[in-house]
């Protein structure tokens, strides 16, 4: 039985988790709520949690696959014998992209009968200023 540990994360935030040979998910291509203005206003206060944002967040085309790139890398180290599985979660702000994909990666990964602990590293840090792009 493996233990594993999912921490989301925001990179804006300059204080990355810090893990031996994560599995590192990128979500910064999904769809983010603060960037949106149809949506904006109704789920940039929620967080990756809340069901309306997970299904905003999960509309994004590529974003099963996402999930599901994760998922294989997790269980190839299962299938080689990693005890210790860190998987790092990140987008922009760490509240909506971010938690939306560990909570449902760790869904997933839970059904393997393996020991899933989830973190969310910035769910309750103030949203992040709209990142200009360079």
């Amino acid at each position: 039985m493996a233990s594993i540990r999912i921490t989301s994360y925001g990179t804006g935030h300059h204080d990355d988790p810090t893990a031996h040979d994560p599995v590192v998910v990128d979500t910064t291509t999904l769809h983010n709520p603060p960037d949106d203005p149809n949506v904006r206003a109704a789920l940039t206060q929620l967080t990756g949690r809340h069901p309306d944002v997970a299904a905003y967040v999960l509309a994004t085309p590529g974003a099963h696959d996402v999930l599901d790139a994760a998922r294989r890398a997790v269980e190839q180290r299962i299938a080689r014998g990693e005890q210790h599985i860190d998987v790092h979660v990140h987008c922009y702000g760490g509240r909506h992209r971010s938690v939306a994909v560990a909570e449902l990666l760790a869904a997933d990964l839970s059904a393997l009968d393996d020991y899933v602990h989830t973190h969310h590293r910035h769910i309750n840090h103030p949203i992040l200023p709209t990142r200009t792009p360079a």
